[in-house]
């Protein structure tokens, strides 16, 4: 070994160790900006996850916001001509019963009309139209009140003022909806009758958004009225006589600052694995363009979020759906 090998090793050694720790620091700064570039990865996906839920919820805000603007404004429109109908028609029932009873003087003082007349009674069968007519009057008057009522309904669940903070009664907006959604309550040549049973409680007014706690009732009960169908397609006409679908509606008060809605079906369930998943944003088990997967993640924001309540969902596979829905009597958040 000569001289020039000791001057150099020393040098070598340090450029070594030199390059050890240069190595190192790049590892760590490598290492760094990787973590950084995760964390900002996974924030930019959480961003834009919650940007896409964002959009949907305004999307559907929208909609409901049309649907209610379209629906009230239906009603007005059916509102006017109906009302001067229905006005009428107890001015019509009295002159009705005016000219009945002036015939039936006269048949009393004229017990043999002349020939013409004898024959025209026949003809137009007279005894039947006095018996039949008065019937007829009550049948329209029934008729009206019952468009009357559909048109109230109507003009409830629209609530054009939904974004409006107001004591309202919960029984009034349940009692809308279900009236929006009569037409899926009744028999069909498809499906049999889904029947209602009500167990309301005593109720005091509920300080909440009409609108959106609206929604929130469609939302669930449209979800039950398509499970309870789905599972009428699995089950024979038998089977569907023996267990015949229906849906529960509970309501009572919890103490003096929460109430509870309670909306059940006797349907087939939901499997565990499903129920924990089912108010995460765009998880749906219905097929393809049955179902956004937003319905009951609305749902929750509503509920919890905009009312500062809760929202639980109880199933098991064979013993039907629970949804539970407790809001304060006075909300805490009043966000619009």
């Amino acid at each position: 070994m000569g001289a020039a090998d000791y001057i150099t090793k020393p040098f070598q050694k340090e450029e070594v160790i030199a390059r050890v720790q240069t190595h190192i620091k790049l590892s760590r700064l490598t290492q760094t900006l990787e973590d950084q570039v995760a964390h900002r990865t996974q924030a930019l996906s959480q961003s834009l996850d919650d940007l896409h839920k964002m959009q949907v919820q305004l999307v559907q805000s929208e909609k409901m916001s049309s649907l209610g603007q379209l629906v009230a404004g239906v009603a007005h429109e059916i509102n006017n001509p109906i009302n001067f109908i229905h006005g009428n028609l107890s001015h019509v029932k009295n002159y009705v019963q005016d000219v009945l009873d002036f015939v039936e003087l006269y048949q009393t003082h004229y017990s043999e009309p002349v020939t013409d007349i004898q024959a025209a009674a026949e003809e137009i069968d007279l005894e039947f139209l006095q018996e039949d007519l008065a019937k007829i009057i009550d049948s329209m008057q029934l008729g009206t009140d019952r468009i009357c009522h559909i048109v109230l309904s109507l003009r409830n669940f629209s609530r054009v003022d939904q974004s409006e903070f107001k004591p309202v009664d919960i029984h009034e907006g349940i009692s809308s909806t279900l009236m929006i959604l009569q037409h899926r309550l009744k028999a069909s040549s498809e499906y049999p009758e889904i029947k209602v049973i009500k167990d309301y409680g005593e109720l005091p007014l509920v300080e909440c958004y009409p609108g959106p706690l609206n929604q929130v009732f469609m939302n669930i009960l449209a979800n039950a009225i398509d499970a309870l169908d789905e599972w009428n397609t699995q089950r024979t006409p038998a089977e569907i006589k023996a267990n015949p679908s229906q849906l529960t509606i509970r309501t009572s008060v919890l103490d003096d600052q929460w109430i509870q809605i309670v909306i059940a079906d006797n349907g087939v369930g939901i499997p565990e694995a499903v129920r924990q998943q089912i108010f995460q944003p765009f998880f749906t088990t219905k097929p393809i363009g049955k179902g956004t997967g937003m319905g009951l993640s609305i749902s929750y924001q509503i509920i919890v979020e905009k009312h500062g309540g809760k929202l639980e969902c109880c199933s098991q596979s064979g013993q039907g759906t629970e949804f539970l829905i407790q809001i304060p009597l006075r909300s805490r958040n009043q966000v619009p």
